[in-house]
């Protein structure tokens, strides 16, 4: 292989490694409170037994973290919840950046409880978000109402697909 060979071959390959993902630059977190339906969602093994009606609350508190509730219903017809806390995922880092907590609050000095949750896209009036890790293992599309204009939808996939996503993953949820 000669020279010439060898740097394209290299400059191919840097073509195909992933860019690092990127979060949106803040977010306004007073905002972005409220109940967000999950529109989408990578499969997970926390998520296993929901079925339908996935919600999330997100209540930001007095001090700066957020109360979040998760909820859905099973195969049973019962309502699933869990409850955790979300944080900045670095003092002064960015709002859309966050920490997520669902363990027990006596655990929360253990790094490995806490998740990544970043905010990759946000549309303007906050109706619709596209939340994933840096990772790349988790991501959900989300919006205020159980069901999102397919316009906006498919404006979050490619979003998810531009930051190196594999979107074929993506299963919706049912409402």
């Amino acid at each position: 292989m000669n020279a010439l060979s060898l740097l394209l071959g290299i400059l191919m390959a840097q073509d195909t490694v992933p860019l690092s993902v990127k979060s949106v630059d803040s977010i306004d977190l007073a905002r972005y409170a409220g109940r967000w339906y999950e529109v989408a969602r990578f499969p997970n093994r926390f998520q296993n037994q929901c079925v339908a009606a996935t919600t999330a609350d997100y209540e930001l508190l007095p001090n700066g973290e957020v109360r979040v509730t998760n909820a859905c219903r099973k195969s049973d017809g019962t309502i699933s919840r869990a409850e955790g806390k979300a944080k900045l995922a670095r003092r002064n880092g960015p709002t859309s950046q966050l920490k997520v907590r669902f363990a027990p609050r006596i655990l929360s000095f253990l790094p490995m409880v806490w998740g990544d949750y970043w905010v990759l896209d946000l549309t303007a009036e906050y109706t619709a978000a596209l939340v994933g890790d840096p990772s790349r293992k988790y991501l959900w599309v989300l919006s205020r109402t159980p069901v999102l204009d397919d316009e906006v939808y498919q404006r979050l996939v490619e979003s998810a697909k531009a930051q190196g996503f594999d979107v074929s993953r993506l299963e919706r949820s049912p409402s």
